[in-house]
């Protein structure tokens, strides 16, 4: 899924912190058990306009991450949803300029809107009609800005990372008993997760009266948990399990091509500082529940708030829109 894309990339880039020397062997371990997207993006004539770099060089990066449960034996439905597969969970990672903060936002997968070529649907449902390039294409005319890069994460590298990192502490928010693992029940407050309960505890939405919205909030408290365990000195000056974890999960990881080693090294070294309170996490507004015209339960777009992220992302003011929410928003 989108959050353990998430934890991958920071991986990697934070292997820099610990120990140069073991970024290139970090990364070509990454780059040779990554599948490759051959056509991630949609032509160019359809798409935004690059961002312009800063007075530094640098330019603002968006990164789209998706989550399928969708497993094949070859690996290509993470390439290209062939197998009519809808994504499970979908975030922007945007890293802005000047690379002190790391933004993900969110976007919850019953969102109602527009799939060129095939109507109104589901955001989730261009995946399964068009895999990563019509994915990128709705997203990038939502918000008028454009995607650099675009991963896909299978559900079975979730419970590959948690391992690898030796459990990760989580703090449940809300107690539930299990839809996928019958008969466990999670008590609210921290507690230490295996993979296959980090993987449940994600995926839950039956047991809440807001089902996904809360699952979005589990996904959200599940990245906190994993960066934290792994921005610690005890795995960051530990190189057997940073190789553990980058090793353990690449394979369950689909990129675009520029998204290789050379690229994940360069975010390594602009990312060596980033620590787990500098990534800021958000839900995209939306204008709650309904039902459409054929009787599918959706998710109501909230149009100030799409206008006004893209408008923040093409500024590269995301921080300060996120600074003008009311508490919780």
């Amino acid at each position: 899924m989108a959050a353990v894309l998430l934890a991958v990339v920071l991986v990697v880039a934070a292997g820099g912190a610990a120990a140069v020397t073991y970024l290139a062997q970090l990364s070509d371990a990454f780059d040779s058990q990554a599948v490759r997207i051959p056509q991630a993006f949609p032509e160019a004539s359809l798409r935004p306009a690059a961002a312009e770099p800063r007075p530094d060089s640098r330019s603002p990066i968006n990164i789209l991450l998706l989550g399928t449960d969708t497993v094949a034996a070859d690996g290509d439905p993470l390439v290209a949803g062939s197998q009519g597969s809808r994504t499970d969970a979908m975030m922007l990672l945007h890293l802005p300029a000047d690379r002190q903060q790391l933004h993900v936002m969110s976007i919850m997968r019953d969102l109602w809107t527009n799939i060129p070529g095939y109507g109104e649907a589901k955001i989730n449902a261009a995946y399964a009609h068009g895999g990563a390039p019509l994915t990128v294409r709705v997203v990038e005319e939502m918000f008028g800005t454009r995607i650099d890069h675009v991963a896909v994460m299978d559900f079975e590298g979730f419970g590959s990372l948690t391992e690898s990192l030796g459990g990760v502490e989580i703090t449940v928010d809300q107690a539930f008993d299990s839809s996928h693992l019958p008969g466990r029940r999670f008590n609210a407050g921290p507690q230490l997760m295996n993979g296959q309960e980090a993987l449940a505890f994600v995926r839950e939405r039956y047991a809440y009266s807001d089902g996904d919205y809360q699952r979005v909030r589990n996904q959200q408290e599940f990245i906190r948990a994993a960066l934290a365990k792994f921005l610690t000195m005890e795995t960051l000056t530990n190189p057997g399990r940073i190789s553990d974890v980058v090793s353990k999960t690449a394979p369950y990881v689909a990129v675009d091509e520029g998204l290789n080693a050379a690229g994940v090294a360069g975010l390594a070294l602009e990312l060596r500082d980033l620590r787990a309170d500098d990534i800021k996490m958000f839900t995209l507004p939306t204008a709650g529940i309904g039902t459409s015209d054929d009787g599918q339960s959706i998710v109501l777009r909230d149009e100030a708030a799409i206008a006004a992220v893209g408008r923040a992302l093409r500024g590269d003011t995301l921080d300060q829109y996120l600074r003008a929410l009311p508490a919780g928003g």
